[in-house]
């Protein structure tokens, strides 16, 4: 019936997750209100662990993609579970070391890391820092040499492939803030002046796509561009790389119509690319990484919402709005990202009506989506925004200086708070005068 597994409804017709009733988590925690199902990451953790096992034996990893979804607690989380970790920042990989995760299953992504954020990656020992341009790659070699430590790195290649997704979630083709092409035979000089340097290590390269994809030929086809690149610096330079990052991107169902395949299908397809495609190139099967972000934490979550005014305008549109928004959920605003919407409190009852639901911001486009099927709502009932997990809390604001909600972690009927509510006086701690 939901669109995901940790979802159901109760003998009092309210929603539940992870064993919970969402009206008394509302009751105890107030709203707005970040809620994620913890088995349910877990879960997500271990089949895409099983399956890099499956496919790749001991010689591949998982490494949880923190942007979507960042805490101590899912740092923590993921550690337990066996998977590596990608941090774009150094809030990521402070709050990563702060729990104690292995730095050598750290990888470090972005495209302008600062001299600070590389040099803090270089003292906690980062087990691979992605290497994104050549002033970068330049920046970094000195910054090793003064520590008199190497840095192992990757490349960030853009392996021109067409993902078949939003334009603002592309990341793969020429056109991009990231990485290096491969047409214009940047990613091939930047191979050679990696090797030339004495305080960098390219063991590998990596590449992503996009995000939110269903498809799985562009997968594969990654795949097989970055392995024949491999097989070309083999070549010309005599370097033999041993690790392929090969990203994520996964899309997840946010609507009962979307069609996402299962992690099994995507694993299968890709590994036999990759080793097929090996086996022709006469390369042994690099360690091959994926990075998983939003398949791992977006259908484990919610939010959840009191409604507050209900405004109908006759022959336009019905606003219903809630006492949250863009702040705690920018993506609708960003690029109309589409989820799923029901009122908590009647769910068993059927959709009655297409609504527009609106934020409580200072800002005409602080919507969280327009023709929304929902049941009838009225002031006071509870408003749940599913699969929510994913790119909600890591991207929220305080914009109109609204602080920001609480997250937390349920399971088999219990529940706990991972991340406070910030207060009032929070939102003052940083103000000087």
């Amino acid at each position: 019936m939901f669109i995901s597994d940790c979802l159901g409804i109760n003998d009092k017709g309210n929603l539940t997750i992870g064993g919970c009733d969402t009206l008394e988590l509302v009751q105890r925690y107030a709203t707005p209100l970040y809620v994620m199902d913890e088995q349910q990451l877990r879960e997500h953790c271990r089949q895409y662990r099983s399956s890099i096992e499956k496919y790749y034996g001991g010689n591949g990893l998982v490494a949880y993609a923190s942007k979507s979804f960042c805490c101590k607690a899912v740092c923590r989380l993921a550690m337990e579970e066996g998977l590596g970790l990608d941090v774009v920042s150094g809030g990521e990989l402070y709050t990563a070391m702060s729990v104690g995760f292995p730095a050598q299953r750290i990888f470090f992504h972005g495209n302008n890391k600062t001299p600070q954020e590389l040099t803090e990656a270089l003292e906690y020992g980062v087990g691979q820092i992605v290497v994104d341009n050549l002033t970068e790659l330049e920046l970094l070699n000195q910054l090793a040499k003064s520590q008199e430590r190497v840095a192992r790195i990757l490349l960030r290649v853009k392996p021109g492939i067409d993902a078949h997704t939003h334009n603002f979630i592309r990341t793969g083709q020429i056109d991009s803030k990231f990485g290096l092409a491969l047409e214009t035979g940047e990613a091939m000089q930047a191979v050679k002046a990696a090797a030339a340097l004495d305080w960098v290590q390219l063991v590998g390269l990596h590449c992503h796509i996009g995000s939110q994809i269903f498809d799985i030929a562009p997968f594969e086809e990654t795949a097989r561009v970055m392995l024949r690149f491999m097989a070309q610096i083999r070549e010309e330079t005599g370097l033999e790389l041993t690790m392929l990052n090969l990203g994520g991107g996964f899309g997840i169902q946010y609507l009962p119509e979307h069609d996402p395949k299962p992690y099994e299908t995507y694993m299968d397809g890709v590994s036999r690319t990759v080793h097929s495609e090996c086996e022709k190139l006469g390369m042994k099967i690099p360690f091959i990484v994926i990075e998983p972000g939003r398949s791992v934490s977006g259908p484990a979550g919610i939010t959840l919402y009191r409604v507050g005014s209900v405004k109908e305008i006759p022959g336009v549109r019905t606003y219903v709005s809630v006492d949250g928004g863009m702040t705690d959920n920018p993506r609708y605003a960003l690029y109309q990202a589409e989820y799923e919407m029901l009122v908590a409190n009647k769910a068993s009852q059927p959709k009655t009506q297409k609504v527009t639901v609106a934020g409580k911001c200072c800002e005409s486009g602080d919507l969280l989506g327009e023709n929304i099927p929902l049941q009838q709502a009225v002031p006071g009932d509870v408003l749940a925004v599913l699969a929510t997990g994913a790119y909600n809390y890591s991207m929220s604001s305080n914009y109109n200086r609204l602080p920001k909600p609480p997250v937390v972690f349920v399971r088999d009927g219990k529940a706990r708070v991972v991340v406070k509510r910030e207060t009032l006086e929070d939102l003052i701690r940083n103000d000087c005068e």
